[in-house]
This record gives C-alpha cells, sequence and structure tokens, in this order.
C-alpha cells in the first residue's frame, strides 16, 4: 500500500536503508485492544510552515510535500522491493527502445471539485510547469521530454508553450517521447511534478496554491499560516490507500522541542523525528509507542561552488575538510548511536548503492585533512560557515562537525543558522549561501541516478551549490541511454565514482526514523521516504 510518497530536501536530518523493519508504532497494547476507533477521528502531525505555495511542481522540502501527498495521487509508486506499482494509471509502457512510453490511466478518478483526471489533466499540468514564466522549481524534471528546450529554454521566454514529446491520444491515453531512451523513466513519474492538475489551477495558479484541489485520498480544508493546514478525507477517492481516519491537522512548529514536549503530552500525535536531546530518553518516555524505522536519504554539507569562499577552490581542500569530520565518534555522542557514517553519496537500500563511493576521503584522517587543505591553497581568510535551519535539531551535530574541521585542519568552522526551513531553502534559492549548507535528500524513487544526476547534474532544480562537472554530466548521460535498468545503474556507479575528483557535497550519515505516537491513535509507521503512511493511522474514540 502506498504511503506518503514526498522525495524532497528533508528539513531533518534524516537518513537510511530501503527495507522497513519497525520498532514500536505498529503494534497495540492490551489497553488498546478494547478501545474503539473513530473513523471519523482526526490525526495530528508535527509539521512546519512550507516554503511556497502548495503546488506539486514547485515543492521540494519536507514540510510542503507532506501535504502534497495527501491531497494528490500520480500515476505509479513503488513497493518494499522496489517495484513500479500503479495508482491512478492503469499501466506505464515503453517502447523497445525506452523512448516512446504509452500512459493509459485508470477511468473514472475525479479531483476533489468533480472534474474527470483525465490525460489533458497531465499533459497541461506539465507543459504549463515546464514554463518559465511560472516559476516553478521543479521543471528541470521535464528536461527528458521531447521539446522542453522549446518550452524552457537556456535563456530567455518560452518559444512554445507546449513539449512536442507530449501527445493526449484520448480521455485516457497519452504518449510522452523522451530525448533518448531512458529505461527507468517509468519510476520517475513518482515524483510530485508529474501530478495532474485540475483545469483552474492554471487559470489562477495563485489562488490555487492558497487552497490546492487534488485527486488524492485527502481534500484540501484550510490554511492558517505557520499555524496549521487541515485536510479531510475525501469520500470520492477511487485509490487504494482510502483514510482511516477523518482528516490531517499539520501542525507548524517552529522548534523541535516543542513538538516533542507535545507529543508527550498527547497534544500531537506524531513527528517526523525524535530531537537529538532527547535520544536518550524517547524509547523510555513511549514505551511501545517509540518508533525506530529505516528509510532512504542521505545528509550531506554542501559547498555553495558560487561562493566567494568556494569559487575556483581547489578539489583538494574540499577532500581534505571531508577527512577533517570524524563521523563515526559524532554518530556515539551527538547523535546517541543512532546515525551511520556515510562512504559514498547515494542513499542506501535504493538500486544500484554499492559502498565505498567516497573512498579515503570520507575516513578520518586528520593529518591528511589538514596536509590536503594546504597543498590545495587552503580556505580564504582561514574560516568557512555551515548554514542550517534552526527549526530543527541541528545545531548540535553542526557545532561537532566545526569542531572537528578547526581542530583538524585549523581551519575555523561556524554555524550560520537561519530561522526555519523555509528561510533557509530560500536562501539557497536565491544563491546568498555565504560558503556552505546542510543537505539532506529522500529518494524520490528507489534507484540511485535520483541521488547522483538529479543532485549534481549541471543545472539541475536540485543542484542549489552551482557545482558542474562535464565528466560526470557525461557519465550519468551514458547512464541514461543503457538499454536495461540494472546496466543503467551500474553505470550510474561509475558516475558516482567520478564524484571524488570534484566533490559536490560531502557525506556525512545514513540515519533511521526515530518517532513516537500519542496513545490517542494506532498503526502509526513511516515509508521509505521517512515520511508517515497518514492513510493508515487510527484514531481512538475518546
Amino acid at each position: 500500500m502506498r504511503g506518503a510518497k514526498s522525495a524532497k530536501w528533508v528539513a531533518i536530518a534524516g537518513v537510511v536503508a530501503l527495507t522497513a523493519t519497525a520498532c514500536g508504532g505498529g503494534s497495540d497494547s492490551s489497553d488498546d485492544a478494547n478501545r474503539k476507533v473513530d473513523p471519523k477521528g482526526i490525526v495530528s502531525y508535527a509539521n512546519g510552515e512550507p516554503q511556497n505555495a502548495l503546488q506539486p511542481s514547485n515543492t521540494m522540502e519536507a514540510y510542503g510535500s507532506v501535504v502534497i501527498d495527501a491531497l494528490f495521487t500520480g500515476l505509479v509508486y513503488y513497493d518494499k522491493q522496489g517495484n513500479i506499482t500503479y495508482e491512478n494509471a492503469e499501466s506505464v509502457k515503453p517502447d523497445k527502445a525506452n523512448k516512446v512510453w504509452t500512459v493509459k490511466l485508470k477511468p473514472g478518478w475525479k479531483f476533489h471539485n468533480g472534474e474527470a483526471v483525465t490525460a489533458k489533466s497531465y499533459v497541461d499540468a506539465w507543459n504549463w510547469a515546464a514554463d518559465p514564466a511560472n516559476g516553478q522549481q521543479n521543471s528541470s524534471w521535464y528536461r527528458d521530454i521531447v521539446g522542453y528546450d522549446d518550452v524552457h529554454p537556456e535563456k530567455g521566454k518560452a518559444k512554445k508553450k507546449e513539449m512536442s514529446g507530449l501527445k493526449v491520444v484520448d480521455d485516457n491515453t497519452f504518449t510522452i517521447t523522451l530525448n533518448s531512451g531512458i529505461p527507468y523513466y517509468a519510476y520517475k513519474l513518482v515524483y510530485k511534478p508529474f501530478f495532474p492538475l485540475p483545469s483552474a489551477a492554471l487559470k489562477d495558479p495563485k489562488k490555487y496554491g492558497e487552497a490546492p484541489v487534488g485527486n488524492g485520498p485527502y481534500k484540501f480544508k484550510s490554511w492558517d499560516h505557520k499555524k496549521s493546514i487541515k485536510v479531510d478525507a475525501w469520500a470520492g477517492y477511487k485509490g487504494e490507500d482510502k483514510p482511516k481516519n477523518g482528516g490531517i491537522d499539520f501542525k507548524a512548529y517552529t522548534t523541535p522541542q516543542a513538538a516533542y514536549n507535545d507529543l508527550r503530552s498527547d497534544n500531537v500525535d506524531t513527528m517526523p523525528l525524535i530531537p537529538d536531546s532527547e535520544l536518550a530518553n524517547f524509547k523510555q518516555d513511549f514505551g511501545d509507542r517509540a518508533i525506530e524505522q529505516d528509510f532512504s536519504a542521505i545528509n550531506t554539507v554542501n559547498p555553495a561552488f558560487y561562493s566567494k569562499t568556494f569559487k575556483d577552490m581547489d578539489v583538494k581542500v574540499i577532500q581534505g575538510l571531508s577527512m577533517a569530520i570524524d563521523r563515526d565518534t559524532i554518530a556515539k555522542t551527538t547523535f546517541a548511536g543512532t546515525r551511520e557514517s556515510a562512504t559514498g553519496w547515494v542513499a542506501k537500500g535504493v538500486k544500484g548503492y554499492k559502498a565505498g563511493a567516497c573512498g579515503e576521503y570520507c575516513k578520518f584522517n586528520p593529518k591528511k585533512a589538514k596536509q590536503f587543505v594546504k597543498d590545495g591553497g587552503g580556505v580564504p581568510g582561514n574560516k568557512i560557515s555551515i548554514q542550517y535551519n534552526a527549526d530543527q535539531p541541528h545545531k548540535g551535530w553542526v557545532t561537532a562537525v566545526c569542531n572537528s574541521i578547526t581542530k583538524s585542519t585549523g581551519v575555523q568552522c561556524v554555524g550560520d543558522p537561519k530561522t526555519d526551513f523555509q528561510a533557509d531553502t530560500e536562501v539557497r534559492d536565491k544563491k546568498e549561501v555565504k560558503a556552505m549548507y546542510r543537505s539532506g535528500w529522500v529518494l524520490d524513487y528507489p534507484f540511485n541516478g535520483n541521488f547522483l544526476a538529479d543532485l549534481y547534474g549541471t543545472g539541475v532544480d536540485g543542484n542549489k551549490g552551482g557545482f558542474s562537472d562535464p565528466k560526470f554530466d557525461e557519465l550519468t548521460k551514458k547512464a541514461d541511454q543503457a538499454k536495461t535498468i540494472d546496466e543503467s545503474a551500474e553505470l550510474y556507479q561509475k558516475a558516482e565514482k567520478q564524484l571524488v575528483n570534484s566533490f559536490p557535497g560531502i557525506p556525512l550519515w545514513y540515519n533511521k526514523t526515530l518517532s513516537a505516537h500519542s496513545k490517542n491513535v494506532k498503526n502509526v509507521v513511516f515509508d521509505q521516504a521517512g515520511d508517515p503512511v497518514l492513510s493508515d493511522i487510527e484514531v481512538f474514540k475518546k
């Protein structure tokens, strides 16, 4: 069964494997077994204020993603084994060259306003989002489609309003023609930019973004900015994951500790991640309501290559900074042993993951670190900063990483906190990061290319640091042209190895979802992307 399918910039320091092994959260106590469930009960989730209006093609962070995923259902998803499953699509099939993909929709699906979901709902939405005039930050996700360059040229206005590679065949069928064959393209269709939109969304996008109409299990109710977003279960939903509750209240918190205190007091039902300060206590606080579960993501610190600090910097300096970080010790102390040191740029548990791509540069070696920084010409002003969002538990580990860098290399390192995740991502979007920024990425689909080409390809939307490596780009291009998914994954492994020569970011840790739930609910489980499977949560009658 599908969970919340967001893959995006994460506000938390989240990370690790795809196969879920839940501890707590799923089991009911003997007291719970005698309690009755209220099918109209409301689940409350500790969230934050989304960066942008609620538009699928303009959402690339956790707070907005979890809401979007409740409101929309896309063409496909994937199961715990990483196999494609069909949702709004009846089938998504390629030709022999993996170049022309035919999408057939399940008939009878509707948007929350009663409008039919048709092939045109998808094609019109994608063409609109690809147009740079509409300012959608996920627009490069359509770059594989023939005609994208006409709609979204590198410079200037759109030459055409429609990508020639998108064709509506009939109400329930459309085709996607790619510039070159991509064997794993169906996996990409999991991501939010490929969701459908009703006609009203394109007529008045600003109004729509404040009160979105989707086709998913929940229907939008209200948005009280920086306080709460409320959605109701939708009775007309055609998918298999029909809600077992009456709706969700996404509560906006400014600190993880405040959310944790409310969770402990049963004033909120669950949260994305336990604060670092409570890692040693949460299992004792919640007992069998504590949740420890794997998911696929990675945490890194990325240079802003456009900044005065890192512009034209010798890669040896970045390699040295990476070797200066004592990942294992920080995992044991700051994170109470709940982190695993990363050895490459791809998260665990996805197809094509292979340990060790970062090699010696992800191993703590203070002597070599200092020498590399020196040989590379050092850091301008001998000082760097790491930007992070202060509304989640980052201060402790950022301080620990900085202390390790300073002690190992002599380079002064300080944290650069931003008020919240919205402010943090806006600074990245404006390319105003002073030196480095905290980054976390959760899978969009379970394939290693998602952590490589979609993050570090030249000019792609996920590449917020201005990184560019022509050799890496060429290797990912070859990987996309492979005949099979397995061949593509192997070629992406070669592309990942190339990154040691250019270092787009410093891999830090893999992790687990560490959360809990209140006494008010049961069946709280997190999915492979680290999001709660909201539709499965049941609320007890009071």
